[in-house]
């Protein structure tokens, strides 16, 4: 089977993230699979966006200027209103550029829908999509209920339910999903760490974002917790990962696919390590690897 080579938001890190242009590079790079993200309208419409509301580090306004800071958030504007915005570039001004400075501006890109993210991509690629809600912060998205059965509506109108996974840092979402849909697979995001940790293993208590699930009641282990949620995938922090849970994971049937991998030294690590598949900003970097392993992305 061929290695599952990922382009994160596209392919962040050549071209701008989450919009048409991105993916199409991201396709002429040569990945497996597109992973993106969504969002939903106020007229209920599944759109791609990482983030809830206007980041004012991608967004010009009709007048071509940046916005100034966080601007609405998606569910409170309509289609024909976020196809307002230009999300082509990054503002060179921002810090959030300096992380890219291979990234190519593509001026007059717009919020996709997910039917447009579809008939770019074709019939052959594979996506990864992720439904993007947090516990904590309800009020910035639908619920994640509504959420899944949005989001599985328009997979299957776009004839892709067994070419896509649908992930979550926020399992709720993934549970609604294999109810609605037990065809879609589900996969499993997680992170342990200072500034974003969804398994809160110190806590003693379920976390809020995985669906209810107890890690205690799994002996500890996230691997295990992905499987009793119903995922196909175990996508961890790329930082999280080591040769025993890579080793337990695959043994419990599911596929280790870490993000976001961009140091080629650590896809390097990782791929020796055994995973299934890399999510990164920067395909281009992972081919030669593969190559030189005699792995294939496709």
């Amino acid at each position: 089977m061929a290695f599952d080579l990922q382009g994160h938001r596209g392919a962040r890190g050549l071209a701008p993230e989450n919009t048409l242009a991105g993916f199409k590079v991201a396709l002429e790079t040569g990945v497996t699979t597109l992973e993106t993200d969504l969002a939903i309208t106020r007229d209920g419409q599944v759109v791609i966006s990482h983030d809830p509301y206007l980041n004012p580090d991608l967004t010009r306004g009709l007048d071509g200027q940046w916005l100034t800071g966080p601007g609405p958030t998606i569910r409170t504007l309509t289609l024909d209103q976020l196809k307002s915005y230009d999300i082509g570039r990054v503002n060179p001004a921002s810090k959030y550029a300096q992380q890219f400075p291979e990234q190519k501006p593509v001026d007059g890109q717009r919020f996709p829908t997910l039917p447009e993210f579809f008939a770019l991509a074709g019939p052959d690629v594979r996506f990864n999509i992720e439904i993007k809600t947090d516990p904590n912060k309800p009020d910035l998205t639908v619920d994640p209920a509504r959420f899944a059965v949005l989001a599985v509506d328009a997979i299957r109108k776009g004839k892709a339910a067994e070419r896509s996974t649908l992930q979550s840092f926020d399992w709720r979402g993934l549970m609604e999903a294999k109810k609605l849909a037990p065809e879609i697979a589900a996969g499993c995001l997680t992170i342990e760490s200072n500034n974003f940790d969804t398994v809160q293993r110190a806590s003693g208590r379920p976390s809020p974002w995985l669906g209810g699930l107890d890690l205690a009641a799994h002996g500890g282990s996230v691997p295990r917790l992905a499987k009793a949620a119903g995922c196909a995938t175990w996508s961890p922090f790329w930082r999280n990962v080591d040769a025993g849970n890579v080793k337990e994971a695959q043994a419990l049937g599911l596929k280790v696919v870490p993000w976001t991998v961009n140091v080629p030294a650590e896809m390097d690590r990782l791929i020796d390590l055994g995973v299934d598949g890399l999510i990164t900003d920067y395909p281009d970097r992972a081919l030669p690897i593969l190559a030189a392993k005699g792995l294939k992305a496709r």
